[in-house]
């Protein structure tokens, strides 16, 4: 089943920050009411066809900032050859992986090395010490939140924040902070290209809950305690809306409510709402 269009129509909701009254949330129910669900490893093309085990990973991860950068070289200093399939052999007097070994410059930005085809940190299928990332495995194995091991642009796919500064007729103006879908768009002109991607097929539209449900950590990073919980209600409302036009069958108005791929899963045998 082909992945479902870029523009269908979309329920948004707004609402001020609880923690900051100069920031305003929009927030995209669509989306974050959908079933999507990573199936990296169960069904997963990757974005590339001659590389489908490496799901996102290819081209290795751009880093937000210094922090984003040390959040990660805390837990490769703690990566063992076991764990890490690529991690670089170690130096004379090397206590730990210096930067440079395992990220590298792309033009003005910071990444994480591409090394056999896909980012470093990629475990092959095969590997002894688990397939997938190196980083994401060993917050598993500990017990952490694999959010919080891993570059921003990773735990955050394919969630989407940005932001926009709103100015008011009266002159006041705001921070506006999107949370939506990260979709071909989000990666540029370049995301048209990929063999596949995963958030508008229908087939990675299975999961057992919503995904402010499953990426209930990932959101409280990006919003805060507070407006997480705004956020819930008002998902918890749009499930309720959907409940009530299926039990009254306005089928014609569900995809105003749910996302098209969510939609398309039911003839493949997935979840909904």
């Amino acid at each position: 089943m082909p992945e479902t269009p870029l523009d269908a129509p979309r329920t948004w909701a707004e609402f001020a920050d609880p923690a900051d009254p100069d920031q305003r949330f929009r927030v995209d129910l669509s989306w974050l009411c959908s079933s999507w669900t990573c199936i990296f490893g169960s069904g997963c093309k990757g974005i590339y066809a001659d590389r489908p085990h490496d799901g996102c990973c290819t081209l290795g991860a751009h880093f937000t900032d210094d922090e984003d950068v040390a959040r990660v070289q805390a837990v490769v200093d703690e990566l063992t050859p076991k764990e890490w399939e690529k991690r670089p052999k170690a130096r004379p007097g090397e206590d730990t992986l210096p930067l440079e070994r395992w990220t590298e410059m792309d033009e003005d930005a910071r990444k994480t090395k591409v090394k056999k085809g896909a980012c470093i940190f990629l475990n092959s299928p095969g590997f002894a010490g688990g397939g997938g990332c190196a980083l994401h495995n060993k917050g598993v194995r500990t017990g952490r939140a694999p959010h919080t091991m891993k570059p921003d642009v990773c735990w955050q796919l394919p969630i989407r924040r940005s932001y926009r500064n709103v100015k008011r007729p009266d002159g006041t103006s705001y921070l506006e902070i999107t949370i939506t879908e990260f979709d071909r768009r989000g990666w540029g002109a370049g995301g048209h290209d990929l063999d596949w991607y995963c958030s508008a097929d229908p087939q990675a539209h299975i999961g057992k809950e919503p995904v402010f449900r499953s990426n209930r950590g990932e959101l409280i990073a990006l919003m805060g305690e507070e407006a997480y919980a705004e956020l819930e209600v008002r998902c918890q409302a749009h499930l309720t809306s959907i409940r009530t036009f299926r039990s009254v069958e306005a089928r014609k108005l569900l995809p105003l409510l749910v996302h098209p791929a969510t939609v398309a899963a039911k003839s493949i045998g997935g979840k909904r709402p």
